[in-house]
């Protein structure tokens, strides 16, 4: 199922001359995540906005959730000028490894696709085959991705957990409905989360949908309700008292409230049945305003005896802060929020799209640059050597543009103190803008995953961009990372390339991620390498910060038929402990 490279040595020879000898400095042990993704048309060629999670159980099997538009039509169906996400059709993609991540497959199943839908006709949607989780069409909704994965132990028939019954996937994502007739509604409001589960993941892994319940909705809705930005962790650790139970986070986006304050309560929602039924509670205050800011861009863990933490980015007087919530009894009762540490989000606002970038004008967004990624070493899969120390990362602009940092920071008594946030150094020029933190389960060693510009920021279309992908290693000693190498640099790629489906700007997502066990970690990210860039629309981005701004080009017929522009992926890599 995979493609070959795109790189030839001429390339590679300006890759380096543009993007500095970093470019061929390292090995590359790296692999493509998103091997169902076609180098061309845009945007079947689009894939961002990985999640990964590696089985406690049997550390073998690793699961990526990824933003995957290879069910869309082409940019070439219809209005040439004009890529829309395919009305119905899902982006919710899914990736197996059955090797720890060294190699990856996608399933292919049925439901509503528009991948046939190449051009220059138009074209309409049918069932047939899809890269992206089933059952959706067959329950009047459509899975839109956010992707977020977890692996737990298997409830018994008798409702008790262990490992021995097996493990059980979860995928949480949202989810809107396939019909916009009000009647044929199968829930009310924008969106929903969803959550998804497989018994059977090599089943699942060979295209056996009937291995994967229908999709359940978690989320409270009403008619204005739009639930984003989730994520779901299963207590994984036997030594926990609610061991099995399962958790998701969200930020509710509710209606405007009299054009005062925007209610965006954080939420969250746990089941005690393996995903079946969900109790779903809100978390803290809803109102969000000039003032205060509700957590947004979650992260939910769990530690070896069963307390459950949710953190976000959010604001407290006006000041950004990382904040946490804390729950000793599964979930039932919170306490917070804890301020951890303040955090300037990076970027400057770009006004045509109306949001922070740092790359340069129509440049991916970074809404939730500045917001939290979050592990803790509870010693899954049995609690066994746990140290329960949290680590904590997130990119921050408190130096000013092109001066942005990786922030580091951790507990080692339950959230109750951290230590002083420290920048993590990087490559000079490094610009991070997603970084995930994984550790051990025994707490003794820290694994950081980012995404970086590695180009300052840029008034204009022309000048090239750079982004890299990169793995960094630190032993934990007395509860402090220290000796940092680096495991892995990825050949460097121009975000330019990429792209929003209006063509406006360029486009990465949210988040990269990483998860690991005693032996080894799995790192995945946003990757542009092969995104070839396009000088119209490089031309007609530019334009729009103009008074003369031009019509949206021909996508393939300016960029050319064979043109990857657009192409996306998700790389990652495998990485055995190197300090064993």
């Amino acid at each position: 199922m995979g493609r070959p490279r795109l790189i030839i040595a001429s390339v590679a020879a300006f890759a380096a001359a543009v993007f500095g000898a970093a470019v061929a400095a390292y090995a590359a042990p790296d692999t493509e995540v998103t091997v169902g993704s076609p180098p061309t048309p845009f945007s079947q060629n689009k894939q961002n906005e990985p999640a990964v999670a590696i089985d406690a159980h049997d550390p073998s099997v690793v699961v990526a959730g990824v933003n995957d538009e290879i069910d869309m039509e082409s940019c070439a169906a219809g209005d040439p000028s004009t890529c829309p996400f395919t009305d119905g059709v899902g982006v919710s993609g899914v990736y197996f490894s059955f090797d720890s991540g060294a190699s990856w497959t996608q399933p292919e199943y049925t439901g509503w696709t528009a991948r046939h839908c190449l051009g220059p006709a138009v074209c309409t949607p049918r069932v047939g085959p899809i890269g992206t989780l089933p059952h959706y069409y067959e329950a009047g909704l459509v899975s839109d991705g956010d992707p977020a994965v977890a692996f737990g132990p298997r409830p018994a028939a008798d409702g008790t957990f262990s490992w021995s019954n097996g493990s059980r996937l979860y995928y949480a994502n949202l989810t809107s409905n396939f019909s916009a007739n009000r009647k044929l509604e199968t829930f009310r409001g924008v969106e929903a989360i969803a959550v998804s589960t497989t018994d059977d993941v090599h089943a699942a892994a060979a295209n056996d949908a009937s291995a994967w319940t229908a999709p359940v909705i978690i989320s409270r809705q009403s008619s204005t309700t739009f639930s984003d930005k989730e994520q779901i962790y299963a207590d994984n650790a036997s030594s926990s008292r609610f061991f099995g139970h399962v958790y998701t986070c969200w930020a509710s986006f509710r209606s405007n409230s009299q054009g005062q304050a925007f209610p965006v309560p954080l939420t969250v929602a746990r089941s005690a049945d393996g995903g079946r039924t969900w109790v779903t509670k809100q978390v803290g205050p809803a109102t969000s305003n000039g003032i205060n800011q509700q957590p947004d861009g979650c992260v939910v863990r769990t530690d070896s005896v069963g307390n459950v933490y949710v953190f976000g980015v959010g604001a407290r007087r006006g000041a950004n802060l990382q904040l946490m919530y804390k729950s000793t009894d599964g979930g039932a009762h919170w306490v917070g929020p804890t301020a951890i540490a303040p955090v300037v989000e990076p970027g400057v606002f770009d006004p045509v799209e109306g949001r922070p970038v740092m790359d340069g004008i129509a440049g991916a967004r970074v809404d939730l640059a500045g917001g939290p990624n979050v592990d803790i070493a509870n010693g899954r899969p049995t609690g066994a050597g746990a140290t329960n120390e949290i680590f904590m990362t997130w990119s921050d602009g408190r130096l000013g543009l092109n001066n942005e940092q990786l922030m580091l920071t951790w507990s080692r008594n339950g959230g109750g103190s951290w230590a002083t946030p420290t920048p993590l150094a990087l490559t000079t020029g490094d610009r991070p803008v997603y970084t995930a933190p994984a550790v051990s389960p025994d707490g003794s060693d820290l694994y950081i995953v980012h995404n970086s510009f590695t180009t300052p920021y840029r008034n204009n279309t022309t000048s090239p961009r750079g982004l890299i992908g990169e793995v960094r290693h630190a032993n934990v000693t007395a509860g402090v990372p220290s000796g940092w190498s680096t495991l892995e640099r990825a050949m460097a790629g121009d975000p330019r390339g990429s792209s929003a489906n209006a063509l406006t700007s360029e486009f990465l997502g949210d988040y990269v991620y990483a998860a690991a066990t005693n032996d080894r970690a799995v790192a995945v990210w946003n990757d542009a390498r092969d995104a070839a860039v396009c000088q119209s629309i490089n031309d007609y981005r530019a334009s729009l910060y103009t008074t003369t701004p031009l019509p949206a080009p021909n996508v393939l017929g300016t960029c050319g038929s064979r043109s990857t522009f657009g192409n996306t992926d998700i790389f990652g890599g495998s990485y055995p402990d190197p300090t064993p």
